[in-house]
């Protein structure tokens, strides 16, 4: 039991936000998960979608702004030579 009236909205308050920041999370995990198991046509916009999150988590102070850019920069990468290496139908 907190023993001061700030001790007891301390705790109050770090619970909310760790399950803001656990919502937050689980988003760019689903993002990023949809990602990889979209096929080769459709990961342009999954990577959209992803790089959004990330960018959402960054305002929000979840993640690091440059970890959501390590992780974008290793996203579009992957995204490109998966579309490079794909057999172009006509």
């Amino acid at each position: 039991m907190p023993q001061h009236k700030s001790a007891g909205k301390r705790i109050r308050k770090s619970e909310k936000q760790r399950e803001r920041n656990r919502a937050v999370r689980a988003r760019v995990r689903t993002a990023l998960r949809r990602l990889d198991e979209a096929p080769v046509a459709e990961q342009s916009e999954s990577l959209r979608q992803a790089t959004s999150e990330l960018d959402n988590a960054v305002r929000k102070g979840v993640i690091k702004k440059n970890t959501a850019n390590r992780k974008k920069s290793r996203l579009a990468k992957r995204v490109q030579r998966a579309t490079s290496a794909a057999p172009k139908s006509s």
